[in-house]
């Protein structure tokens, strides 16, 4: 019901009202919105909102944080496990929904990436890379706050979720778009034939061509709010544990290391 409600593109008056509530509640910057937030045909619309130009500009470091959010979890892949929530952990293999995923992320490093209604919801390219393969795995909606987060096992691995694989000079990198309660859909910026939320059944898709990314360029967005988990290689780890910038709190573009 919400997030029909919040795209419904209804009169000009209705939408300047829900914008202006919404965006007084969560107090958000809309000097920074690319267009006049009164110019937007829906809530929805406003809540993908792109960023004016130099509003989030790339670091120079070798990898960025991919989304405006908070870091709710990190660390080590630990024989092909990543931790949810204090007792609680998921498979690695069955996130990706892929047999080869110890050539890749064996003994590397995660990040999990929860954005909130006040986060801009465009999620860019942590590193710079060749994007090889998108896999779509249909699932539920459970959200997936942190009182979520604590109460179900295995949540991640329910929900829906769109999973890139790129190749990179810092290894292998995995960044996973998960989706939640009244997400309106997970759409990527690369493939328009990838959208969640939307009854397709299961896609792995292996580009022959792969496709050029460069670090802080936009591959996708949440329609609503929910999580990214994003993937290392043991390379990476090996390389930058221990001086990783893990926020909690941080801004997409921004430094993850440290040069």
């Amino acid at each position: 019901m919400v997030g029909r409600l919040a795209h419904w593109r209804g009169p000009g008056w209705w939408n300047r009202l829900l914008i202006g509530t919404f965006a007084g509640f969560y107090r958000i910057n809309l000097n920074e919105a690319e267009k006049s937030p009164w110019s937007y045909p829906s809530l929805g619309e406003f809540f993908v909102r792109r960023l004016k130009p130099g509003a989030r500009p790339v670091a120079s470091a070798a990898a960025v944080h991919c989304a405006d959010s908070r870091i709710v979890q990190s660390g080590p892949i630990v024989d092909g496990w990543c931790v949810q929530a204090k007792g609680k952990k998921y498979s690695v293999r069955d996130l990706l929904v892929d047999p080869d995923w110890k050539d890749k992320f064996q003994d590397g490093f995660f990040a999990t990436y929860y954005l909130c209604p006040t986060d801009y919801h465009r999620v860019h390219s942590p590193v710079t890379g060749l994007i090889r393969k998108v896999t779509y795995v249909p699932g539920d909606l459970w959200p997936v706050h942190p009182g979520a987060l604590d109460a179900i096992e295995g949540l991640y691995l329910v929900n829906e979720r769109v999973c890139i694989e790129m190749a990179t000079d810092l290894g292998a990198v995995a960044v996973v778009f998960v989706g939640a309660t009244n997400v309106g859909s997970i759409e990527l910026s690369f493939d328009p034939l990838i959208k969640g939320n939307r009854g397709m059944s299961f896609v792995e898709r292996k580009y022959d061509v792969p496709k050029e990314i460069q670090k802080g360029q936009e591959l996708g967005l949440f329609r609503m709010g929910s999580t990214v988990v994003v993937l290392f290689s043991k390379e990476f780890r090996q390389r930058y544990s221990g001086t990783l910038r893990l926020g909690p709190v941080v801004k997409v573009n921004s430094a993850l290391t440290m040069n």
